[in-house]
């Protein structure tokens, strides 16, 4: 065992009782399982940054005092997050419905600014969250433009691509009112959704305040909860132009899948262009 590991074990009362042992799930950090005397426990080994930017998403949510369920973070430092393991065999009912009221729960927390107090990560890519009195001015200038050119500039996005997503970003004010900044996950695709004992569950936060419809977007942009979990969420008074709110919000995440997985993604970035261009 790492004996920076071991340190922080102890410096926590944390007694090890085995190795700890790989888990799926750590395509960008390292993620094991351990058994201690005090009860399992999850470890993430990654950059310490990244690690800090998640311990205090976790602990955000937290705080939140939402229904869902939030795992607590016992310690982090030096590369190293450890955290409370959760149960979620894939035996439990996936009760959308709790899903759907912890949610709406969460995203009635409501800050002052968009943005965040401190810059995360989502997945390896860095995520700033300078704050934005203005959600269509923090959609535009810390999520669409910024990211596009990225892309653009590695060669994965064509001139007139960013062109038409910039045009896209600048004309939010004709159609996207500004909300008061909900507090939301950041980075909730499926992955990222636990049915355990005690509830639904979310992990792998990238934290901030924005529209609530980003963690909407993000869960069907690969897969899509159900309808009584919409049904639950919305309380039957969906907005009417959700098709394209849910396209502008999913141009973010697949411009970063773009940006670190390549060309596969250039369609689906496209046709979430086209989605919002349409009305």
């Amino acid at each position: 065992m790492h004996e920076t590991l071991k340190a922080l074990l102890d410096h926590v009362g944390l007694v090890p009782l085995s190795e700890p042992k790989g888990m799926s799930g750590g395509d960008i950090a390292s993620v094991s399982r351990l058994e201690t005397a005090q009860g399992s426990v999850v470890v993430k080994h990654d950059d310490a940054e990244r690690l800090a930017g998640e311990a205090d998403g976790l602990q955000a949510l937290r705080e939140a005092g939402s229904s869902l369920y939030i795992p607590a973070v016992l310690a982090v430092g030096d590369g190293w997050l450890i955290m409370e393991a959760l149960d979620a065999s894939g035996s439990r009912r996936r009760d959308e419905v709790a899903l759907g009221e912890g949610l709406r729960e969460l995203h009635s927390v409501i800050g002052k600014q968009h943005g965040w107090s401190r810059d995360n990560a989502c997945g390896l890519t860095p995520q700033p969250n300078g704050p934005a009195g203005d959600g269509r001015v923090f959609q535009r200038e810390r999520r669409l433009v910024p990211m596009a050119r990225a892309c653009h500039e590695r060669g994965l996005l064509p001139a007139v691509l960013r062109e038409r997503i910039e045009r896209v970003a600048g004309g939010l004010e004709n159609w996207l009112e500004d909300v008061p900044p909900s507090l939301i996950h950041g980075d909730l695709w499926s992955g990222n959704v636990l049915f355990t004992p005690e509830g639904p569950a979310v992990i792998d936060p990238a934290v901030y305040r924005h529209y609530p419809e980003v963690d909407l977007a993000m869960l069907t942009l690969f897969g899509s909860p159900g309808e009584a979990f919409f049904e639950s969420y919305w309380n039957g008074s969906g907005p009417d132009d959700w098709p394209r709110r849910e396209a502008l919000f999913q141009l973010y995440p697949l411009l970063n899948h773009l940006l670190l997985f390549g060309g596969a993604y250039r369609g689906a970035v496209e046709r979430a262009v086209s989605r919002v261009e349409a009305g």
